[in-house]
């Protein structure tokens, strides 16, 4: 039936037209009138436009000062669209404390200044193999850097955080780069989801081009399924080359504290930019934790699995003054450095530790694993990582301890690859600050690594 009147109505109209042209030429000009009057008043008058129906860009309005900031807390400043009345509120930073007399009083709130509180924490992860997750805990803020280094160490992964975030937010992820010991626990497993999964993230950091071998594609793009997971459920996600160049709202410091004394700032990597054929580590995302005291600040540094390529290339960027920030350094005399590439030969170059000069050295490892290699002076830690940073400090330290391993052979190498297991060799290792100091707090033991009976069977001690 509809469609029977609307052809007669048709028909009508086509009479109509034909009866009365003058009057249908007269109501066409009329409506292009009125559309070329529309046009002009789109260019000459946009705020009509963007009154009524919101196009266009806001008029703003100089800042106002709401709330103002404190040495320790963030104040506010808001601003309004001239046109429509839109306010725009954002947080201005806290003043930080003075302490101009360097009594550890500061001289404006006259309240005695002491450093935020907060806790590094390197996991073992459930099961034998080399892998990376560490988490910074500061307050209500949790950062997670790699989550390997099996997707079933998802379940080992969230049961440690838990102990730490009560609110089941990560406000930081950096995923480092795309090899399974770094981001198989970030997807999970069917009986165990991924980290991605199980929280909400505030914001995730990830690396640059990457270009996975064939035995990684499935899991790299699985990790990708979860980096869009993460974003559909409120996430900001950024490449490290975006946070560097502060490109898109990323930012290339984030603080963790309200008195904003405590910030994660990611450095440069020649490879954020350009691909390493050859190898995937090079890609990793470098972060460095700044601690800002009274008096000096303390450094905190995160390679990932960076080789010796992208550690020169980082370490000429910075003595070149290529930094865009006091933040945006290459720090000498680091406090904490996680050894590159689980203590890799060809990580933790000599040209790199002369510049940092760790104080603290972590490593995270099954140590004396074959999983990668029979040659036994080439297991993490290899000698060569030792023989580096044994110029530096002896504090190194060490996750796991393999088990079961198989025979050497008379030149004291492995017979085959194949092993038992792990225990603790430190166990779950945590740097904590607390009452103006840092605390070492190891799972299993702190014994120094040279000091262990792996060591004095299988290293060497050469410093200098």
């Amino acid at each position: 039936m509809s469609k029977k009147v609307t052809k007669t109505q048709a028909k009508k109209a086509v009479k109509a037209a034909k009866k009365h042209p003058k009057l249908v030429i007269a109501v066409a000009a009329v409506l292009l009138v009125v559309v070329i009057a529309i046009a002009i008043l789109w260019v000459v008058k946009p705020d009509i436009f963007h009154k009524l129906i919101g196009t266009g860009e806001h008029s703003w309005s100089e800042w106002e000062q709401v709330t103002a900031s404190t040495c320790t807390q963030k104040g506010e400043k808001k601003h309004e669209c001239k046109v429509c009345g839109e306010e725009e509120v954002e947080k201005i930073p806290a003043l930080g404390h003075d302490d101009g007399n360097g009594d550890s009083i500061c001289d404006v709130c006259f309240s005695e200044i002491s450093a935020t509180e907060f806790s590094v924490h390197f996991l073992e992860l459930g099961n034998k193999y080399a892998g990376d997750c560490i988490l910074i805990d500061c307050g209500d803020t949790e950062v997670l850097i790699d989550a390997g280094s099996r997707a079933s160490s998802a379940a080992t992964i969230k049961e440690y955080v838990d102990q730490y975030c009560d609110d089941n937010v990560l406000e930081y992820v950096i995923a480092t780069h795309a090899d399974q010991d770094h981001i198989a626990g970030f997807v999970g497993t069917t009986t165990a989801r991924g980290i991605l999964y199980e929280y909400k993230i505030g914001t995730m950091i990830w690396f640059d081009n990457v270009k996975p071998s064939k035995e990684d594609g499935a899991l790299y793009n699985s990790f990708k399924d979860a980096v869009k997971y993460a974003v559909s459920q409120g996430a900001k996600s950024y490449h490290a080359s975006q946070c560097y160049n502060e490109e898109n709202g990323a930012k290339r410091q984030y603080y963790l504290d309200e008195a904003q004394t405590l910030s994660i700032n990611i450095l440069y990597n020649y490879y954020y930019y350009n691909v390493d054929k050859n190898d995937e580590n090079n890609h990793s995302v470098v972060t460095l934790l700044t601690q800002e005291l009274v008096n000096e600040n303390k450094y905190y540094l995160f390679t990932g699995d960076l080789e010796g390529e992208g550690e020169e290339k980082m370490v000429d960027w910075y003595a070149n003054g290529n930094g865009k920030s006091e933040y945006d350094i290459l720090p000498q005399d680091v406090t904490l450095y996680k050894a590159g590439h689980h203590g890799s030969k060809t990580s933790s170059s000599a040209k790199l530790l002369s510049v940092i000069r760790p104080e603290y050295v972590v490593v995270c490892c099954c140590a004396g694993s074959p999983e990668y290699t029979k040659d036994n002076n080439n297991t993490f830690p290899t000698q060569q990582m030792i023989d580096n940073v044994s110029v530096y400090t002896e504090k190194i330290y060490v996750t796991s301890l393999a088990t079961g391993l198989p025979e050497k052979d008379d030149k004291g190498n492995y017979v085959s690859q194949s092993f038992g297991g792990y225990t603790s060799m430190n166990g779950n290792i945590t740097f904590l600050w607390e009452g103006n100091e840092l605390k070492l707090s190891c799972s299993n033991n702190d014994t120094l690594l040279k000091d262990t009976e792996w060591f004095k069977e299988n290293r060497k001690w050469n410093v200098g």
